[in-house]
């Protein structure tokens, strides 16, 4: 049930319940990511197998695209928090992504796709702030880490939709050939701006949420109650959101494009086809635990569930730097999963905890333009830690901040 401003009633009986803004979002992001995950996942593949690219220019294209697009979201979450408004921005955002991607199609070298990918990120930072913002605001504070945890789990179910649709077409065209073809790829992208368009047309069922005329109800949370102190009711004063945020910094920066796993994983004799597979068990695990463990936050607390996450993320680059076979990947590729579907959810969760709600879209801005930037350095460290030494020796790099990282967290903010 909802009231006439789109929020949710908050009686005793439905204050759990999802908000209908947080289930058509989370169809939007399943359908944008079955499409994202059909041309962009074998975008490392493409751009070795075909178009001949080192692993340091794929480093630069995936980084550079990330970290120039970030940029824009802070201003897209300030301007979301001074508009009042989140939804304008959500469709420019995943507009722009969904007239981006059929240029793929036309790709015949490194800067042309560089050019695909950021527009593409660039949708992605002008949306990702004000979304997320959006969730937080259709959600209660009781069930602010399930909502999160559902959209992320809806996230995911759509990169299997989409990596599923990869595999077979590239079992049909190519079988278990070890490199991608053109062709198959072009094949790919076709199908793939399908859901994206699709997507755009779930927004027709999306309604603001406008904060001025919320009443509160006695013995109720309302999502506009966060967990802040009053000397952090502003973005420059919270200690504990800036902590946080330089611990993610330092976490991203050994968290290189996961390009870099397609190409491990390819390095280690996995056929384009197995690949693919690795990818859907990868994405399977995350989507069936993401929303478990945003109830689980909501009752035992956000960082707990982070730092299992991130120490699943060590381990898992350990576990790619020291892999010598490649059966060894499919075990690794659903301990990632594991990390995913324990922290994404829950970080974003953590950050409408730490912040008054009328400044959650300039701080979800901040937390994505620190991860989207931060992703430039990562992975060209990455690519030169490859293409100099070996291919383990960006896993090792990875592994060390993930634990440095997860120390960070555990000491120095509180819940």
């Amino acid at each position: 049930m909802t009231g006439k401003t789109g929020q949710p009633k908050n009686n005793k009986g439905t204050r759990l319940a999802l908000h209908p803004n947080i289930f058509f979002l989370g169809m939007v992001s399943f359908l944008t990511d079955t499409s994202s995950e059909m041309i962009f996942t074998l975008m490392p593949l493409f751009l070795s197998n075909v178009l001949g690219a080192t692993t340091v220019v794929i480093g630069f294209v995936e980084g550079l695209a990330d970290s120039i697009a970030s940029l824009v979201r802070i201003a897209s979450g300030w301007l979301s928090d001074r508009l009042g408004k989140r939804k304008p921005l959500t469709v420019i955002g995943y507009t722009l992504s969904a007239i981006a991607k059929p240029f793929m199609y036309l790709a015949s070298t490194w800067a042309i796709v560089l050019g695909v990918r950021f527009a593409d990120r660039l949708g992605k930072g002008i949306r990702t702030a004000p979304r997320d913002a959006l969730v937080a605001d259709s959600a209660t504070l009781e069930n602010r880490g399930k909502a999160f945890g559902f959209h992320r789990a809806m996230d995911t179910s759509g990169a299997v939709c989409g990596l599923v649709t990869a595999a077979i077409v590239v079992f049909l065209l190519q079988k278990g050939a070890l490199e991608l073809a053109r062709g198959t790829y072009q094949l790919l992208v076709l199908i793939g701006i399908i859901p994206a368009i699709l997507a755009l047309f779930l927004f027709l069922f999306i309604r603001e949420i406008r904060k001025q005329n919320r009443v509160p109800v006695e013995g109720t949370n309302l999502p506009s109650s966060p967990r802040i102190d009053e000397e952090d009711n502003s973005i420059k004063s919270n200690t504990r959101f800036k902590i946080f945020l330089a611990i993610i910094f330092l976490f991203t920066l050994g968290n290189s494009s996961d390009a870099f796993l397609v190409l491990r994983a390819q390095n280690l004799g996995n056929s384009v086809f197995s690949i693919l597979l690795m990818l859907i068990l990868f994405n399977i695990v995350y989507a069936a635990i993401s929303t478990p463990a945003g109830i689980l936050s909501d009752r035992l607390g956000r960082k707990r569930l982070i730092i299992l996450g991130w120490l699943a993320y060590g381990t898992t680059y350990l576990g790619f730097a020291l892999s010598s076979s490649s059966w060894q990947v499919w075990l690794l590729f659903m301990l990632y999963g594991v990390h995913y579907g324990l922290a994404e959810g829950v970080a974003r969760a953590f950050v409408a905890d730490l912040v008054p709600e009328n400044k959650r879209g300039t701080a979800y801005g901040l937390f994505h333009t620190v991860v989207g930037a931060t992703l430039l350095p990562a992975s060209v460290i990455a690519g030169w830690l490859w293409h100099t030494f070996t291919p383990a020796a960006p896993f090792y790099f990875g592994a060390c901040l993930a634990l440095l990282a997860t120390l960070g967290l555990a000491l120095l903010v509180r819940e």
